[in-house]
């Protein structure tokens, strides 16, 4: 009998240290869970998103509201819940504050978070962002902003869903993931400037933010590729970030890297200029993916019909693959540089 309950142990933990085994690779390869990003659900969602009944989503608005009860709708579909801590999808944001710094009359309005809990390290947290904002109607034209920024909010909807799907499976993040979809950006930043200074999460706690904002489209600069995404930020703070996105670049998408708005003297100044910015400003990495300015950039051509699909669906791999090495990664990014 001794021998038996032995050989037993043996095998148990033999099972024990192999499934552990497979567990842990299984954390280390994407591989699987990238093909739950679907360029057919992405066209899907952004149709919804920049569809006239959405009317622009300026901030505060009735159709911005509208636009925020459907990512809901597609978060709670696919088992994504609310932050902990948090009472439901919102984080609220009074008129007062939005409107503080100069007067716009604008109305009541939210962030909206969903959240996937680490399974080792909890308390860290990997914020990834995009502002769901647009600049509403214009002299009677509506301005749908599919790639601004309707592309970076339908690509949070798809990383959750297959970060959703790894978890149920037993290969969740290591790390907890806030996916913030910010809004008041086009007025000034708002909506991430106020989650910085009101922040769910302990801003020491935060690893990083990676931010989309417009990766649907191509810049002049690329007329004859949608294969590349400009990279900006990713090393002003960590090295560590940089290298993250440049590995799991060559080894899974392996789309061209253009760093040229990186440059600080780049008198564009991109990296000051979207909601990234406001986590950089308090020592956090944080990368901003971007595809560039096009003609219909703040125009009222900025539809649904005109966005790459094939492009905003591999941009939104990169994303997700960079996410995935950051929340399952041996340590958090370290801050090396000022």
């Amino acid at each position: 009998m001794k021998k038996i309950t032995i050989l037993l142990l043996v095998v148990s933990a033999f099972s024990c240290k192999n499934t552990q085994n497979i567990a842990s690779k299984n954390n280390s390869d994407p591989s699987k869970y990238i093909e739950k990003i679907s360029e057919k659900n992405l066209k899907e969602m952004l149709y919804v998103i920049a569809s006239d009944e959405m009317e622009g989503r300026e901030t505060g608005s009735k159709g911005q509201k509208k636009a925020g009860l459907y990512m809901i709708e597609q978060y709670k579909k696919n088992g994504t819940p609310f932050p902990k801590g948090a009472t439901d999808y919102y984080q609220h944001i009074p008129a007062s504050y939005l409107n503080a710094r100069r007067n716009e009359n604008l109305q009541d309005s939210e962030n909206i978070w969903a959240y996937i809990e680490g399974s080792e390290k909890p308390d860290e947290v990997l914020v990834i962002s995009a502002h769901y904002d647009h600049v509403g109607i214009q002299n009677g034209e509506i301005y749908n902003g599919a790639d601004d920024d309707g592309s970076g909010t339908v690509a949070l909807l798809e990383m959750a869903k297959a970060f959703a799907k790894a978890k149920k499976e037993g290969h969740g993040p290591k790390r907890s993931v806030l996916f913030l979809h910010v809004t008041g950006e086009e007025h000034g930043l708002h909506g991430s400037r106020y989650y910085s200074e009101h922040p769910l999460f302990p801003i020491a706690n935060t690893i990083a933010d990676i931010n989309i904002d417009m990766i649907g489209r191509r810049d002049v600069e690329h007329a004859k590729t949608n294969n590349y995404v400009y990279v900006i930020g990713a090393n002003r703070l960590s090295s560590d970030l940089h290298n993250a996105v440049v590995s799991q670049n060559e080894k899974y998408i392996k789309i061209d890297l253009d760093f040229k708005f990186n440059d600080p003297k780049d008198p564009n100044h991109f990296y000051e200029r979207s909601d990234h910015y406001n986590f950089a400003k308090h020592g956090i990495p944080a990368v901003f993916f971007f595809n560039g300015v096009h003609e219909d950039y703040h125009g009222k051509d900025d539809i649904a019909e005109k966005i790459e699909y094939d492009a905003l669906t591999k941009r939104t791999k990169l994303a997700f693959v960079v996410a995935w090495e950051l929340a399952n990664g041996a340590k958090r990014p370290i801050v090396d540089k000022k």
